[in-house]
């Protein structure tokens, strides 16, 4: 035992058993063995029993393991697609490995074992909606058009408004993150108002004017338009692309529009946000700062929105479009065929 123990051509794991055995003979615990050995109280455990029942041996050779995984077969895993993919359980809007596996008379990690291999979740739902905008067609290749080849002597900026953002605070203080544990916060809060995040993203270089204001009507979008219009080179084109709220098409705005002729409109089709990359901006915001936060009241909260936006103006990043229109076209027109929707 103290050879094998003390060999420098002996597995190390065979070294380490042998070590226990000899712990234990001097009279160890094995509490004491395992932190001695550096190990943990199970290994100590099973190896004792092992040489109990087969002596030295027993140190030389693993236990041995469970043999191959039993395979469907392939009728059987396409019945578990199938019934996946084309029926729901009676008591439930869709199967858990669980359930499946009890209606397939199967295990459940064979269950998983099929919908990992083709990829299938039914867990899983995503939200959509398809525009029904009748100029859908024109306005993609008109905004896809500006993100992709953007005219010369011009900012192409991307406008929109976060509106109610909510300050709030949490009726208990949480607990820190620590090794182990997750940082905690109360499911309940305290509401201090509301705000409105107001901003344009320059797609050329990622830099964001913003505002924060009470309201979104008309005049708190006039007030953004000349905010936009002062801080921004007077020698250059603006091209604007926003969404179909009603603030930004009103009488008042298109008559400002009239008297600056360098700002032009591209308005995206209806129930179509996804085309606006503020978006973008507005998301990492979210995440980043507003969703954790904890504001006292909603001056708390628009100081804190404007540092991140300041912050994000120092080292500005750039989101940057992929997808031509043809493809963006190509996948809206088989999804309206999926969906029998087709117009």
């Amino acid at each position: 035992m103290q050879q094998l123990a003390r060999s420098r051509n002996t597995a190390q794991k065979v070294v380490l058993r042998s070590r226990i055995v000899l712990k234990k003979m001097e009279g160890l615990s094995q509490e004491a063995i395992a932190e001695h050995l550096d190990t943990s109280r199970v290994t100590v455990g099973l190896w004792l029993k092992r040489y109990q029942n087969g002596g030295i041996p027993a140190l030389l050779k693993d236990a041995p393991r469970s043999g191959r995984i039993p395979q469907l077969t392939e009728e059987k895993e396409k019945e578990i697609i199938e019934a996946t993919l084309h029926s729901v359980p009676s008591e439930a809007t869709h199967w858990s490995v669980r359930t499946m596996a009890e209606a397939q008379k199967v295990s459940r990690m064979s269950v998983h074992r099929v919908w990992k291999k083709y990829n299938i979740k039914p867990h899983l739902v995503k939200t959509f909606k398809i525009s029904n905008d009748p100029h859908f067609v024109e306005k993609v290749k008109d905004i896809v058009g500006l993100y992709l080849n953007p005219p010369e002597r011009a900012f192409v900026l991307s406008v929109d408004e976060k509106s109610q953002i909510q300050a709030l605070d949490r009726t208990q203080p949480g607990l820190p993150i620590k090794k182990g544990h997750a940082g905690t916060m109360t499911h309940d809060y305290k509401r201090h108002g509301t705000t409105t995040l107001f901003a344009a993203l320059n797609i050329l270089d990622g830099r964001v004017i913003s505002a924060c204001m009470q309201k979104h009507r008309q005049d708190e979008f006039l007030k953004f338009l000349k905010k936009i219009d002062k801080e921004t080179p007077q020698d250059l084109d603006l091209h604007l692309i926003a969404d179909n709220y009603g603030a930004h098409k009103t009488a008042r705005v298109q008559a400002w529009l009239k008297r600056h002729p360098r700002f032009t409109m591209h308005f995206t089709p209806t129930s179509s946000s996804w085309l606006n990359m503020v978006e973008r901006f507005f998301s990492e915001l979210t995440t980043k700062r507003v969703r954790r936060g904890i504001f006292r009241s909603v001056k708390e909260l628009e100081k804190a929105i404007t540092d991140f936006v300041e912050k994000h103006n120092e080292k500005p990043k750039i989101f940057t479009w992929t997808k031509d229109a043809d493809t963006i076209l190509a996948k809206v027109a088989k999804c309206k065929e999926l969906l029998g929707t087709g117009h």
